[in-house]
């Protein structure tokens, strides 16, 4: 991954997930991440470059090539084929808007907010959150579903793939060990509202 989109990456993902486990997901070091926030010359480009690249980060990924060419011939003329050569160099790709699916019948279980906000916990596997947020990556649309646990912010489990189903969610839930006394928190999505992730959580003693 080119240094510049790593080092955006892991500030669009602040509060979401920590350095240390985006370093660990992409198979970068710690180190390196921070000599690259350290680098004067971190994404120099070319004047062309900063043309195309500007309009693409203040629409935040929305637009493709069509449409940043459309924006910078309003004071430039530039070539299509140029933005979308540059474009591919530098991964600057349209971020996938994730399709809204209307539910179908209702949840097999739907619970009361257990967590209520009291973020903090004195032991291991005693507090843990869930979520399940995309990667854009090249060309493709990648899912992250990570658990991480409340005593010290480290994610304990996580799953990457390109399908955000229940087998999906099931992956990561897997990676936990038995216990007792732990609550699990979510939102209210279909994946973790289902019959599968609700069976493998009483299986595993979580609430």
């Amino acid at each position: 991954m080119e240094p510049e989109i790593f080092v955006e990456l892991v500030k669009g993902m602040k509060g979401k997930l920590t350095i240390t486990a985006l370093c660990h997901l992409f198979g970068i070091s710690r180190s390196s991440y921070y000599r690259w926030t350290h680098r004067k010359n971190l994404g120099s480009l070319t004047a062309i470059e900063e043309t195309i690249r500007r309009p693409f980060l203040q629409h935040k990924f929305r637009y493709g090539y069509r449409k940043i060419t459309a924006l910078i011939n309003q004071e430039y003329k530039v070539n299509k084929n140029t933005i979308q050569n540059i474009m591919q160099k530098y991964h600057w790709n349209c971020r996938v808007k994730v399709k809204k699916r209307h539910k179908v019948g209702q949840p097999y279980a739907v619970v009361e907010n257990k967590l209520n906000r009291q973020f903090s916990s004195e032991a291991p596997l005693k507090k843990l959150v869930t979520d399940i947020t995309y990667l854009p990556f090249g060309q493709k649309q990648l899912y992250l579903s990570s658990i991480m646990d409340l005593y010290n912010g480290e994610i304990i489990a996580y799953t990457i793939g390109d399908k955000q189903d229940r087998a999906f969610g099931l992956d990561t839930l897997n990676q936990l060990p038995k216990t007792t006394d732990c609550l699990l928190h979510s939102d209210q999505g279909s994946v973790y509202t289902s019959y599968d992730y609700q069976n493998q959580i009483k299986t595993k003693g979580i609430i």
